[in-house]
């Protein structure tokens, strides 16, 4: 890829520079009195645009999924300190079962009497059961509340077609602690949003104009989402990150943790995807950019306002978190009509209308969120550093939006997503081969049903990941240190993915 390279090289481009900034320490942002206050329970005051409920009911869906995934180890170790006694296999099970709601597979723990447990083995497996729990209860229970269906979604589909926007296109960095950052950090309903993560937030850019191709297409044939003399734009996002409490180790590792390399070259992937539609189809006026910075400590953003013409002044942005102390003692209609006043005024140009509305809404939002973080997470995560529990690897995962519960790694080929595959196997290098723990990796495959012969692709494609993911890391595979678990789903329907097999399947004996 022509811009593989591009964080490595900031000389590459003659545009606009930004000097590293100085961001606070956590000590900063949350004052020690009330930081000591909210991890010991206390309750502490709330801002008046925060949606209580919503975060109660956030904060429940984190902890259970995270909850399952936890108990995995603890359950294990039970499990392996009884291996050698009469009646393992039954006893195993019940345990299994009555703790991580599945049974362990027999062709793992039958023959125990010949040798050890394969605990690594067992571990994998466990996560991928555990996988497909949560992937199977979000589709069939919609805990976020965000389908299509949903009145969410159909509130906000209105919205954005208010502000000017028929779709709303988010690229976020693989990392998985931006995972969550639709559903909670922006709480926006994830059927709204075309997402898609990359190392860096470095999206393709002729892949991303092929889907714009699609989606203007789309509008002309179908009047989807809305009619093509509809005044609205394609609103292409990208997300980068930092590190509040850690600047210079935890920020973005495409970016060697260099806050504004990270937020420069997420402005000129931006850039060059619009001037890529306009060099093809004269028509740049239809696509509208922004950029939005993550601190992963906190939750908070910054928004960089774009002027009417698209410029973007990298030095300048808005905090959501200077707003939230600058509006937290007002009520709410004077809260929301002082951040909009804000946002009106923070452009280095004339800004359209819905764009102020749009970045409002989000900035109200995220409100929620640094209480959310506040109240259950004492300000700050814990984990400031990396925490995911598996590897994605392929197209699809929209059932995925819980902060450092996966490493996204979007790809069509290994060898053409290898960047980004490799960053994930060497952050689970710490994460689990260091606790002599095996990498779970999940493929997953998402097709469209309507188009003949969709599902037999898409099963070939899982199929041809998964041997090049085998082969490049052999090393790990044959040390028992890397697994991986085989799903597709068709997109055009509400259930969840269907799962193909995993390297730990058993190995059917030939016949003679």
């Amino acid at each position: 890829m022509a811009y593989r390279n591009l964080a490595k090289n900031t000389k590459r481009f003659l545009g606009p520079t930004a000097p590293r900034k100085r961001f606070e320490t956590s000590e900063e942002i949350v004052t020690p009195r009330t930081n000591i206050s909210m991890r010991r329970g206390v309750s502490s005051p709330r801002h008046s645009l925060s949606n209580l409920s919503a975060n109660t009911s956030l904060h429940h869906y984190e902890s259970d999924v995270k909850g399952k995934f936890e108990r995995i180890v603890p359950v294990l170790k039970k499990i392996s300190t009884f291996q050698n006694e009469e009646y393992f296999v039954e006893k195993a099970g019940e345990i299994a079962f009555s703790e991580l709601g599945f049974e362990l597979p027999k062709h793992l723990i039958e023959n125990v009497w010949v040798r050890p447990l394969d605990m690594r083995a067992l571990f994998a497996w466990c996560v991928f059961q555990t996988y497909q729990q949560f992937s199977e209860e979000f589709f069939n229970l919609d805990p976020l509340g965000g389908a299509e269906e949903s009145e969410q979604s159909s509130q906000f589909e209105t919205f954005l077609s208010d502000c000017g926007f028929h779709l709303l296109d988010v690229t976020p960095c693989a990392d998985g602690r931006l995972a969550h950052t639709i559903a909670y950090a922006l709480r926006i309903p994830f059927s709204m949003v075309r997402r898609r993560s990359h190392a860096g937030a470095l999206f393709d850019i002729e892949k991303t104009v092929n889907r714009w191709v699609k989606t203007e297409h789309r509008r002309y044939r179908e009047g989807s989402p809305n009619v093509p003399t509809s005044n609205t734009r394609y609103l292409k996002t990208v997300v980068y990150h930092f590190s509040s409490v850690d600047p210079s180790h935890q920020g973005c590792a495409a970016h060697g943790s260099d806050d504004s390399v990270a937020a420069l070259e997420g402005l000129r992937r931006l850039m060059d995807f619009r001037q890529a539609v306009e060099n093809s189809f004269c028509c740049g006026a239809s696509v509208d950019l922004l950029l939005i910075g993550l601190d992963t400590d906190t939750d908070s953003i910054r928004v960089h306002v774009p002027s009417n013409d698209g410029n973007v002044d990298l030095n300048k942005w808005i905090s959501a978190l200077e707003i939230y102390e600058e509006t937290k003692n007002l009520e709410k209609d004077l809260a929301v009509q002082a951040i909009r006043r804000k946002v009106e005024s923070s452009s280095s140009g004339r800004i359209e209308h819905g764009m102020v509305e749009f970045i409002t809404r989000i900035l109200v939002n995220n409100i929620s969120q640094i209480d959310y973080v506040r109240e259950f997470h004492g300000g700050a995560y814990a984990d400031n550093g990396h925490a995911e529990r598996f590897i994605g690897v392929g197209i699809g995962f929209k059932e995925v939006h819980l902060r450092n519960l996966t490493y996204f790694a979007h790809l069509d080929t290994v060898e053409e997503g290898a960047p980004d595959l490799d960053v994930g196997v060497k952050i689970f290098k710490g994460l689990n081969v260091s606790k002599d723990l095996p990498i779970p990796i999940v493929i997953r495959f998402d097709y469209s049903g309507r188009v003949p012969e969709a599902k037999q692709r898409a099963i070939a494609d899982c199929q041809r990941v998964n041997s090049a993911v085998l082969s490049r890391y052999r090393k790990l595979v044959d040390d028992g240190m890397l697994y991986t678990f085989l799903t597709i789903r068709d997109r055009d329907q509400k259930g969840p993915a269907e799962v193909l097999g995993s390297s730990l399947d058993p190995v059917l004996q030939e016949e003679h």
